[in-house]
């Protein structure tokens, strides 16, 4: 039997390829020569995908060169990157990687979130430069007592939340609707939520829908105390609105894993002593990149077996239904 082809549009961990290569045919657009030549000879022969957020986004034109094409797989929780709708459209799966990086996620999230209060990497830079030969460094300050908001109480906001349990904080939460069994309080607006809170942690999917939902608004409400902890995507933060707030004072301080434009960081944000700036680590450990690289070869493997595939997207649901693979 004829092996499916599958295209590899980024560098992933060598476990998808391995995983793949055991069943399925694999090609790589990286290094292609002649891209022309590639999509006109290998595009009719793709009938899947393998992507993730390092490619560009994957549109309906892509799709065009793809008449073949049947699931793609998205490494990460979130598939802004792909345009899921147009893909549903054309009877294409999408699938994506949750569960397998919730923890560490909300491990780095915690991390970063104390970081910022306690102004580690500030101290760590004091002590290398010397300084603390001079003076101690200056009282930072404290989680104790915070009124934590997440914006956002999915699997890894819940993650987030269990966590913060132990540090004895307040924690409400905003989402689309109020979860029933969850012992957080609910605001059913972002902005009623930042008034309530001094500490806002954002764990919202990125796309259309949530582009620069934190706002100067937003910010303001947050308030002269305020925290701002980004781990979802660059997009839901404004980003010159967010420069603005910590420049005046508007908030305090802001710890960020994600910006706008990845992987350049505005210099008046990198400028801003009270920012802690990590370049988009929250999964990045060699044991959950490899679990999620492992998900997104299993959901073609299944596929091409016949079989459902293990994580799709609510946007292909209703496809798997249509084809009796629900």
């Amino acid at each position: 039997m004829d092996r499916a082809e599958i295209l590899m549009t980024a560098p992933m961990p060598p476990i998808v390829a391995e995983t793949l290569a055991q069943s399925l045919s694999v090609h790589h657009l990286s290094g292609q020569a002649d891209a022309g030549g590639f999509w006109r000879e290998v595009g009719p022969r793709i009938r899947g995908i393998a992507t993730s957020t390092l490619f560009a986004r994957l549109e309906a034109d892509l799709f065009e060169r793809l008449p073949n094409l049947e699931i793609i797989s998205s490494f990460g929780v979130g598939y802004d990157n792909v345009d899921a709708a147009a893909a549903a459209a054309r009877g294409i799966v999408v699938t994506n990687t949750p569960g397998v990086l919730d923890e560490e996620v909300a491990d780095l999230t915690l991390g970063l979130l104390l970081a910022t209060v306690r102004q580690i990497p500030q101290a760590e830079r004091y002590l290398r430069e010397g300084r603390w030969l001079s003076a101690p460094f200056p009282l930072s300050p404290t989680l104790r007592n915070r009124r934590i908001g997440i914006l956002g109480l999915g699997q890894i906001g819940k993650a987030v939340a269990r966590r913060l349990e132990r540090f004895n904080v307040s924690i409400a939460y905003h989402g689309r609707t109020e979860q029933q069994g969850v012992p957080y309080v609910y605001h059913p607006t972002l902005i009623g939520l930042a008034r309530a809170v001094d500490t806002l942690i954002v764990i919202i999917p990125g796309g259309a829908a949530t582009r620069h939902l934190i706002d100067g608004a937003v910010l303001e409400a947050l308030g002269q105390e305020g925290i701002l902890i980004n781990v979802a995507r660059g997009s839901v933060v404004d980003e010159r609105a967010l420069v603005a707030a910590l420049q005046s004072g508007t908030i305090l301080a802001a710890g960020l894993d994600v910006y706008e434009d990845e992987p350049r960081v505005p210099q008046d944000l990198i400028e801003l002593p009270q920012a802690v700036l990590l370049p988009h680590i929250g999964s990045a450990s060699v044991h959950t990149r490899n679990a999620m690289g492992k998900l997104v070869a299993d959901n073609l493997v299944a596929w091409f077996a016949g079989a459902q595939p293990l994580t799709p997207v609510p946007e292909s649901l209703h496809l798997l239904a249509r084809v009796g693979r629900s």
